[in-house]
């Protein structure tokens, strides 16, 4: 029903996740983030805490491979699940359990990992750590997109994608980039693309509302000088 790509950026430090499934409101669920740490995807039958246990685990100086490995271990219901991780190395490592739904496929690149289940075909997660890794000098952002979108030309699902989420950790506790396609009957990776488009010129002012508001532009809104 899913496929990601989480991602690093070995030139800033930053971390994050771009995500497309079938089911409504993805990015509430599976892509998750945490400065300075690392990123998780968590999907198929999806349990959003087991994100949150790799991410205190690589926290706390795990890399990525001990994390999952730690977090899986013995637990209820994990043959149900797909997991992700890339830790602050640009190392990464990923489980799917038994129980996992349709064609299925991992691809590990270079500071990245995707994956996916009921897939069209095993190249689809090639194509997306090759669309991540096309371009290392771009935003991170953008990288993810364009990873997630070589998935899509690449086959995608076997049916349609109805939400989609791209989401980057920066140095802040909270995410730089939080973009939601929660439903969309068409495209949503390409609704998402659009959203990107439209937030990238407005990012750093938004960041500045939140930690320098001398320094942020207004909002442009009546009654605001």
């Amino acid at each position: 029903m899913t496929f990601s790509l989480a991602g690093r950026c070995a030139r800033t430090g930053m971390f994050g996740v771009a995500i497309t499934t079938s089911s409504i409101s993805v990015g509430s669920r599976c892509p998750h983030a945490r400065a300075g740490v690392g990123a998780v995807a968590t999907q198929n039958v999806t349990d959003p805490h087991l994100a949150t246990l790799v991410l205190d685990a690589m926290e706390s100086g795990q890399d990525a491979a001990t994390a999952i490995a730690g977090v899986v271990q013995g637990r209820a219901h994990i043959d149900y699940r797909q997991l992700t991780a890339v830790d602050a190395s640009g190392t990464t490592a990923h489980f799917t359990g038994r129980h996992i739904l349709g064609t299925n496929a991992v691809s590990e690149g270079r500071d990245c990992i995707a994956a996916g289940n009921l897939l069209s075909g095993t190249a689809v997660v090639r194509a997306m750590t090759e669309g991540f890794e096309s371009d290392p000098a771009a935003p991170l952002a953008d990288r993810l997109l364009r990873g997630l979108e070589g998935g899509v030309a690449a086959g995608g699902e076997e049916g349609p994608t109805h939400s989609a989420a791209l989401i980057v950790a920066d140095r802040m506790p909270f995410y730089l980039v939080d973009l939601r396609v929660d439903w969309d009957d068409d495209d949503p990776v390409a609704r998402l693309r659009g959203l990107w488009t439209a937030y990238e010129p407005q990012m750093q002012d938004y960041l500045n509302r939140a930690i320098d508001p001398v320094a942020a532009p207004s909002y442009g809104v009546a009654g605001d000088p």
